[in-house]
C-alpha cells in the first residue's frame, strides 16, 4: 500500500542536492549558486576581453603542465554554493568525464569582477575558495583596476596576498606556473 500524500516524508530531501541538481539540469543559460542565490552568468565583452587576455598568457604553460583551462563548474559540498569561475586551471586527468570539480582540485582559479557582482568575487568567493582549498585565487578587479593574488588557503581564508597591484604591474604566478602575467591589457 502506498502512502497518502499527507503521509509522505519530505524530511529526506537534501536541499543542497536538490538545488544543485536543478541548476545542472536547467535548460536555459548557465547559472551559479552563491550562498544559496541562483545567479545567471552573462558576462559582457569587456569582462570577456580581460579573461581572454589572461588565457592567452597562460595557454603555453597550461599545455606544458598537462592541464585544461576553462570555466567549468566547481562544487563546494556541504554548502549552497556552485561556482563557475571566469578561468580555472585543472589537471587534464580530472577534467575528463567528470562533472563538477572541487576547488582544491584546481591549480588556479580566476575571477574577473563585474559591476553587478564585484563584491561577491572580492569577499564571498575569496573566503569560500580558501575554505575549500583552491591553492591560488587571482582576483582581477576591474572597478579598482587592480589584481590581487591570494595563496596559502585555510579554513579562515587565505593567509598570503600579493596586491592589490595596479593594472600595468606584473603579477608573478608561483610554481607550478612560474610565470609573470602582464596586466597592462586588462
Amino acid at each position: 500500500m502506498s502512502a497518502l500524500p499527507s503521509e509522505r516524508s519530505y524530511d529526506a530531501v537534501d536541499p543542497e542536492r536538490a538545488l544543485k541538481y536543478a541548476i545542472q539540469h536547467h535548460t536555459g543559460d548557465r547559472v551559479q549558486i552563491v550562498e544559496g542565490i541562483i545567479e545567471p552568468m552573462a558576462p559582457g565583452w569587456d569582462h570577456e576581453s580581460v579573461a581572454s587576455h589572461l588565457r592567452r598568457q597562460l595557454t603555453a604553460k597550461v599545455f606544458e603542465l598537462d592541464c585544461v583551462m576553462g570555466a567549468g563548474d566547481l562544487d563546494l559540498p556541504g554548502s549552497s554554493n556552485w561556482y563557475i569561475p571566469d578561468v580555472a586551471v585543472v589537471p587534464a586527468s580530472l577534467a575528463k568525464g567528470s562533472g563538477a570539480l572541487l576547488p582544491d582540485q584546481t591549480l588556479l582559479v580566476v575571477e574577473v569582477t563585474s559591476d553587478s557582482n564585484g563584491d561577491t568575487d572580492r569577499v564571498v568567493k575569496r573566503r569560500r575558495y580558501a575554505e575549500y582549498g583552491a591553492p591560488l585565487y587571482l582576483l582581477i578587479d576591474r572597478r579598482d583596476r587592480a589584481c590581487t593574488l591570494f595563496s596559502e588557503p585555510g579554513a579562515l581564508g587565505y593567509t598570503r596576498a600579493v596586491g592589490p597591484l595596479p593594472f600595468g604591474a606584473p603579477v608573478e604566478l608561483p610554481e607550478p606556473f612560474g610565470l609573470r602575467v602582464d596586466t597592462s591589457g586588462f
